[in-house]
């Protein structure tokens, strides 16, 4: 990993605000969409941190593994950034009917020591019809671009299928593939749609509409084995192109220290065993393509994630403490 980021940009960037993550998140989020105004700036990051690794999964070809995860760039306000800094595929979102401005601040913690965070921002996004106009307007983005879709807290539990329908029939131009978000923590009710007759609903709806573009769900770690079974049967049933594993957790376990009892969704380090054992359940119990994501700090840890049967992976928090370095040493190790 880059000694550079890890010793000095990192330092600075948790400093932003007084510490307050979220500030850093926004700091950097503007000097990203900043820079995607620079074709000449972009091309110089690319052939530094761009690598060829190439693979088709559920039909699409991928010039490398590696995937930015939903959750860091919600709006696509910096998209061009992304495949220059070596990302491989860009998931955008979780993205809401509606606008919404998320949970109450302070909604986003780190845990250093850990190499962790937790999160309970609550989907907070423009709304679907604001996305669906930023993706209009930018060029082709040159890696595959995944949407993430989740339910408006607005919206109550039985109205969640024409929710997400209003979000698709938007978005499904601008998509190479879409995510199913049933799977945060942080939306009141939201994970009873994990739930196989909320789930069979739902996935049937969103298939029918999407015609030929992938339709994947994003699991949860916390499910048992038995409640995973019932997802990947719905899925098979429902003709998913693949499950992506997982989303954040809201065990605490191999944390410590005051930010450790916030609420909310655990990601980093002290999720990576947890997701593997999922992604491996996934992989031994059904011949559906897995996006693995979660703990994901070194190639290493990627490494294991490909062992346990992961077509691809996704950064978020190792993307946060570890840097653009990460994405390109992950590519190099298979490529």
């Amino acid at each position: 990993m880059s000694a550079v980021y890890t010793g000095l940009v990192r330092r600075a960037l948790f400093r932003i605000g007084g510490g307050d993550p979220e500030a850093a998140h926004a700091w950097t989020l503007r000097r990203l969409a900043a820079l995607s105004r620079h074709p000449a700036l972009l091309a110089a990051l690319r052939r530094r941190y761009a690598v060829a690794a190439p693979r088709t999964v559920f039909g699409i070809r991928f010039p490398n593994p590696v995937g930015l995860a939903a959750g860091l760039d919600k709006d696509a306000a910096a998209l061009p950034a992304w495949p220059a800094l070596g990302f491989g595929f860009v998931e955008v979102g979780t993205v809401t009917r509606y606008a919404q401005p998320g949970n109450p601040r302070p909604r986003l913690f780190r845990l250093p020591a850990d190499e962790a965070v937790i999160n309970r921002m609550g989907f907070n996004n423009a709304g679907a019809a604001a996305l669906a106009d930023r993706l209009r307007a930018l060029p082709p983005l040159g890696v595959p671009l995944g949407i993430s879709l989740g339910k408006s807290k607005i919206t109550p539990l039985d109205e969640a299928v024409e929710d997400y329908l209003a979000s698709l029939r938007l978005l499904r131009a601008h998509a190479d593939y879409v995510a199913v978000n049933v799977s945060s923590p942080n939306t009141p009710g939201l994970r009873s749609l994990q739930d196989r007759d909320h789930l069979a609903a739902l996935l049937g709806a969103l298939r029918a509409e999407a015609g030929a573009t992938p339709v994947l769900v994003k699991i949860a770690p916390d499910l048992t084995d038995h409640a995973i079974g019932e997802v990947l049967q719905v899925c098979a049933d429902q003709g998913a192109a693949g499950i992506i594993a997982t989303n954040t957790t809201l065990r605490r376990e191999g944390v410590d220290g005051p930010a450790a009892a916030e609420a909310g969704g655990l990601s980093g380090r002290p999720l990576a065993a947890r997701a593997r054992e999922v992604v491996a359940f996934v992989c031994q119990r059904s011949q559906l393509p897995v996006i693995g994501v979660g703990g994901i700090m070194d190639p290493d840890d990627a490494d294991r994630m490909f062992d346990a049967g992961a077509s691809l992976v996704q950064l978020y928090t190792g993307f946060i403490y570890r840097g653009p370095a990460l994405v390109r040493a992950i590519s190099r190790s298979v490529a």
